[in-house]
């Protein structure tokens, strides 16, 4: 219990690490990119041994808790996963303000509670990352680098390992944004042998990650007919893709001949593919 407790705590010190992360940038108008927020965020508070365990997909266990977690993001309004990369919302500003610990922003996700309607936006001037850019200047250039390398220390135990090691055979994190599972939850699961339809937890529905492409893929085989359905991000509605790839967006159509057809899921885009 006690180390659910502690895991749960540094997953909510992440979590306010990525929001934070995603709010600098909108402070230079950039759109962040997904890999270094949460290799930020993973800086800031170090993975332990369990949840550097690597999974079998090989991504480590606190990566996946932690990309599995940012859907809260989402749903909460604060942020969105786009094309070219992650964003915080205005109102998502608002939550940095609101909610400036990491204990009050998970209890306002967990409670659903809304940011205060007279919750400003915070200036630019807030931020801390000009002034850490101002004291490097000053400092000399030695010691400037030795801290730089100091900081890129636990970076690099989080991201991707080399092209020399993947060669060794060890385990590849190949993308560390990939979810645990995909489901394509519809009205033809029982065509598929799950108990029901549209219930995104069924095995029977899931995808499976080609590693080459990085796209989640899954060939059925169904009657002609009109078909409805979304992507259902780890077996749950509370991260999922509909048409165009919108977060809980309007279902995917398929209208079909009778037959296998080959259903691909892009994570990164959020695009499907019909073959």
């Amino acid at each position: 219990m006690a180390r659910n407790a502690n895991a749960a705590e540094k997953l909510d010190l992440r979590l306010k690490a990525v929001l934070d992360g995603l709010a600098e940038a909108a402070f230079t108008d950039q759109t962040a990119d997904a890999r270094e927020v949460l290799t930020a965020a993973v800086a800031a508070v170090p993975f332990d041994e369990h949840e550097a365990t690597l999974l079998s997909g090989g991504i480590p266990r606190g990566h996946k808790a932690l990309t599995t977690a940012t859907a809260k993001l989402v749903k909460a309004g604060w942020m969105v996963k786009g094309r070219s990369g992650w964003a915080i919302t205005e109102d998502g500003l608002r939550a940095t303000v609101a909610f400036p610990t990491a204990q009050a922003l998970a209890a306002a996700l967990a409670d659903g509670t809304p940011v205060p309607a007279d919750t400003p936006v915070p200036a630019a001037s807030a931020k801390k990352k000009p002034a850490r850019k101002a004291a490097a200047k000053k400092a000399p250039v030695a010691k400037k680098a030795a801290a730089e390398e100091e900081l890129a220390a636990p970076v690099a135990e989080a991201t991707v390992p080399t092209e020399a090691e993947a060669a060794a055979d060890e385990p590849l994190v190949v993308d560390l944004d990939q979810p645990e599972s995909v489901a394509i939850a519809g009205d033809f699961a029982s065509h598929l042998g799950a108990p029901a339809d549209w219930e995104p937890s069924a095995d029977a529905v899931q995808m499976g990650l080609d590693a080459a492409s990085r796209r989640w893929v899954r060939t059925v085989d169904l009657p002609a007919g009109h078909y409805a359905f979304k992507i259902a991000i780890n077996r749950s509605w509370d991260e999922n893709y509909g048409a165009f790839g919108a977060f809980d967006g309007p279902n995917h159509e398929l209208t079909h001949d009778g037959g296998p057809v080959t259903i691909a899921y892009d994570h990164a885009t959020k695009d499907i593919a019909y073959s």
